[in-house]
């Protein structure tokens, strides 16, 4: 049996995308979720389940000698053990686009993570993003498009079905949600899809049911 520890399902957005991985690979797995920065945070990490990572989460633990960490790797790991059908398109020009959109999404858009964090239990106030920020929803905008326009289809995701590069943008759009950021008017659907998702619905009640609390994920923007 494979297990995954990740950690809150309110604030974890790295979380969020190896648990999704996991779902879309159809294999049993465990999860244990890991509370990040309590008093036991520094001390857990220095844990053996956590060495590989270097204390970071998610990691994928698929029996005792086989160990995978950082969410895309998670994906290929498993998409790989699934069959190599699940998770991306199977038309070579639409897998090759998802696979660049994934790897720029794993890479990219420093400003909109740094200044809206994941916090999947509230809805804050508009405020205007900042530049960086503007510029990063803008990059975001047209590589929706763009996938939705050449291979959505008649599906609700950006290929069409579920893949692994909706499960990557998954927490961009609950920050689009939490903090009311712009989108394009075409963005709406698909980020409609993406919370309407039954494993999206299931981590964000489990997210809702959480105690913890992260004071420094609980602040709202503040006014440009």
């Amino acid at each position: 049996m494979m297990k995954l520890f990740i950690g809150n399902k309110a604030y974890s957005s790295w979380s969020l995308r190896g648990w999704l991985a996991c779902k879309l690979s159809g294999l049993p797995f465990e999860e244990g979720v890991v509370p990040l920065y309590d008093e036991e945070w520094e001390k857990r990490r220095e844990g053996d389940e956590f060495a590989p990572s270097s204390g970071k989460v998610p990691i994928l633990w698929d029996g005792d000698d086989i160990v995978v960490w950082d969410s895309l790797a998670i994906v290929e790991y498993l998409n790989e053990k699934a069959g190599g059908d699940q998770f991306w398109p199977t038309d070579p020009g639409a897998r090759a686009m998802a696979r660049s959109m994934a790897a720029e999404m794993h890479s990219s858009f420093a400003a909109l993570r740094r200044e809206h964090s994941m916090n999947i239990r509230q809805i804050y106030d508009p405020v205007p993003p900042s530049e960086a920020v503007a510029h990063d929803i803008s990059r975001i905008m047209q590589l929706w498009a763009q996938a939705r326009a050449r291979y959505g289809g008649e599906g609700d995701f950006l290929f069409g079905e579920f893949g692994a590069v909706d499960l990557m943008f998954a927490p961009v759009v609950t920050r689009f949600i939490t903090y009311q950021l712009p989108v394009a008017r075409f963005a709406e659907a698909y980020m409609r899809a993406i919370i309407a998702h039954p494993w999206m619905q299931e981590w964000i009640g489990e997210a809702q049911a959480e105690e913890w609390v992260i004071d420094k994920f609980e602040v709202p923007p503040q006014t440009a």
